[in-house]
């Protein structure tokens, strides 16, 4: 894709998200690519602020992304959480020793007074990122899953409680009085904006606190480009984490179809998978232009593929040709 396509924002959550994010960097300058991340999965452990979402996508974009588990840095070692368990200290959420660095390292900066914004823009330029990895906002957004058992904070509910807990809701404590970042607010105003692409995150728990950001979703709307969204359900089934089973349990049919229900009065265009490609007069009802094409990303390659393939769309849908 040539540089003149202008600029891209994407917003993501985490592993579904940093692989189209690092797709995208390597179809365009990388400068031009700005990923607003979801930070409701962020939270306090062990004296430490965690943020999940940003960090898989620094890992990713830096080249030090465990491939295997799908989170946390490759050649990982876990001297700390043995010594922790032998302590008798929580070790239900698992810290290595090089990502212990990162949460180190951040708290202390935030500490200090620097926005979380700013800390992510200084610990990513360490690492040789040229994507700007942007939080959604600097102010503490907090999701909360509520469940037939209760409301749990997120990160009980998806690590320590794995996913079990039936899902009636959810709640994003804090966002209210929360402030859009203002990088991602310049991102979405810049006049040579090409595409806002929203990834192929769990929309309930990974774009849906994003969008409830005072400012964003209008910011998102008024946008100088279209705005495609990438279905996160192949053939019924989530491609990673508890997609799927949110959506029975919300009583929401499991289909592209539904994401693409989710986001409508949002997006112009939507991509599904070819396997979904029966769906397709389903959601052009809905209004929007469709794209079909392999969107598994499986390697570096289906990654680069699926990128291109958004960003050519978006140039169709911004030119106006169909």
């Amino acid at each position: 894709m040539s540089d003149a396509f202008g600029t891209c924002v994407a917003l993501s959550g985490g592993v579904g998200g940093a692989k189209l994010a690092l797709g995208l960097s390597k179809n365009m300058a990388p400068e031009h690519l700005n990923v607003i991340v979801n930070t409701g999965d962020d939270f306090e452990h062990l004296g430490l602020t965690i943020c999940p979402d940003l960090d898989t996508l620094t890992y990713t974009l830096a080249g030090l992304n465990n491939t295997e588990t799908g989170w946390g840095r490759m050649g990982e070692t876990w001297t700390f959480m043995a010594a922790l368990k032998a302590l008798g200290g929580e070790s239900w959420f698992q810290l290595g020793d090089g990502d212990l660095a990162t949460h180190v390292e951040r708290t202390r900066r935030l500490a200090a007074g620097e926005s979380l914004s700013t800390v992510t823009a200084a610990l990513t330029a360490q690492l040789g990122i040229k994507v700007a990895i942007t939080p959604m906002s600097d102010d503490p957004v907090r999701t909360c899953v509520e469940t037939a058992d209760g409301a749990l904070a997120f990160q009980h509910y998806f690590v320590r409680d794995q996913c079990a807990p039936i899902v009636t809701g959810f709640e994003f404590r804090g966002v209210a009085a929360a402030r859009p970042s203002p990088a991602a607010l310049r991102a979405l105003a810049d006049p040579a904006l090409g595409a806002v692409v929203i990834c192929p995150s769990n929309p309930f728990i990974s774009i849906d606190p994003v969008l409830a950001v005072p400012g964003l979703r209008a910011a998102i709307r008024t946008a100088a480009a279209p705005v495609i969204a990438v279905s996160p359900i192949v053939g019924g089934r989530a491609i990673k984490g508890p997609t799927a089973k949110m959506m029975a349990e919300l009583g929401v049919r499991q289909s592209a179809v539904s994401v693409a229900q989710h986001y409508q009065g949002l997006i112009d265009g939507f991509v599904l998978d070819s396997e979904d490609e029966a769906a397709s007069d389903e959601i052009r009802a809905l209004g929007l232009d469709v794209l079909t094409t392999n969107t598994v990303m499986q390697s570096l390659e289906d990654r680069v593929s699926l990128a291109a393939d958004v960003l050519e769309f978006a140039a169709v849908l911004r030119s106006g040709s169909k």
